[in-house]
């Protein structure tokens, strides 16, 4: 269960119409909020692996087949037969598989990432009919919202207007998949506050002609859906014996090659410039910014390994 539902529930009351809180379970068919565990995740687990060409493990029949309400500590909740614990862990590997290959791939966060700056630089020169309202504003009228269609990009595009070249150079290197270049990537855990500004005083100290402007870091959170709680936790099972007694399995119990972390971040960068210079720069900077956190980078094709630091016997300090 969610911190959000929970704050909601004990401070508000029930927060759902039409069913009391003894059949709670029933929205948790559609929306699980206590582990994931929903037909909405089903559905389009099937519908994007078939569209994407991407083999989905993950056996939603059989969860369906083995699903069944059980009392637990007072309330009623779906519970699934024990022998399918390991095909609801590959439910979380799909999501995460899923997101790694497709929802979060560089190439579609890097085209998102650069629509949203085309919106963000045309804010003020595209309105809309009516109210003549900018873009942002829009939120507060939905009479103007809903005139908001993807034919803006069209309109940005085929428009003279000076206001609107920046946001229409933007769009056009989206249409004609010029993007911005992906340097590397990182998967550590760093303050996102500092980062880029790091990463900027590495391209000074080269001496590189990129600005800040110039570059696009990409935070990327990958998880089980629970930040990093393992989802299994939160669900409860129950045996052929006892059908009628909810059990709960640790992780230990199943397999010893179940993951031991259930998230990770990974931190994309990216360079508006496109010459072989200034990508060289930026690739320079990153083995940098690297060796200065003991982290390890994928540049292009390559792995970049830092060395540790140790200290030596006299005190001072020495690579291996």
């Amino acid at each position: 269960m969610t911190d959000v539902f929970v704050r909601m529930w004990v401070f508000q009351g029930w927060p759902y119409k039409g069913r009391d809180q003894e059949k709670r379970f029933l929205y948790e068919i559609v929306a699980n909020k206590r582990n994931g565990i929903d037909v909405d995740k089903w559905d389009y687990f099937a519908r994007d692996c078939h569209m994407l060409g991407i083999k989905n493990s993950f056996d939603h029949t059989r969860c369906m087949k083995f699903a069944r309400v059980v009392e637990v500590d007072g309330e009623k909740q779906i519970c699934f037969r024990d022998k399918e614990i390991e095909n609801l862990y590959e439910m979380f590997h799909t999501r995460d598989m899923l997101h790694r290959r497709a929802y979060q791939h560089s190439v579609g966060n890097i085209i998102e990432i650069m629509i949203s700056e085309a919106m963000e630089k045309a804010n003020k020169h595209i309105l809309t009919p009516g109210k003549m309202l900018g873009i942002s504003e829009t939120l507060d009228d939905m009479a103007a919202y809903e005139k908001l269609t993807d034919s803006i990009v069209d309109r940005i595009i085929c428009s003279t207007d000076d206001n609107l070249k920046e946001s229409r150079d933007i769009l056009k290197k989206v249409k004609e998949r010029k993007l911005y270049k992906c340097v590397g990537h990182i998967r550590k855990e760093i303050d996102k506050t500092t980062l880029k500004e790091e990463y900027c005083l590495k391209l000074k100290k080269i001496g590189s002609g990129l600005h800040e402007n110039d570059i696009v870091i990409d935070v990327v959170n990958l998880n089980y859906g629970m930040k990093d709680k393992n989802p299994i936790d939160f669900v409860r099972f129950y045996t052929k014996e006892n059908p009628n007694v909810a059990i709960e399995v640790k992780k230990d119990e199943v397999s010893d090659l179940l993951p031991e972390k259930f998230a990770e971040q990974r931190i994309r960068f990216f360079c508006k410039r496109d010459d072989k210079k200034s990508l060289k720069e930026a690739e320079q900077a990153l083995t940098d910014w690297c060796n200065e956190k003991n982290c390890t980078a994928v540049i292009g094709s390559q792995i970049i390994a830092t060395t540790p630091v140790k200290k030596n016997q006299a005190g001072g300090t020495s690579t291996n």
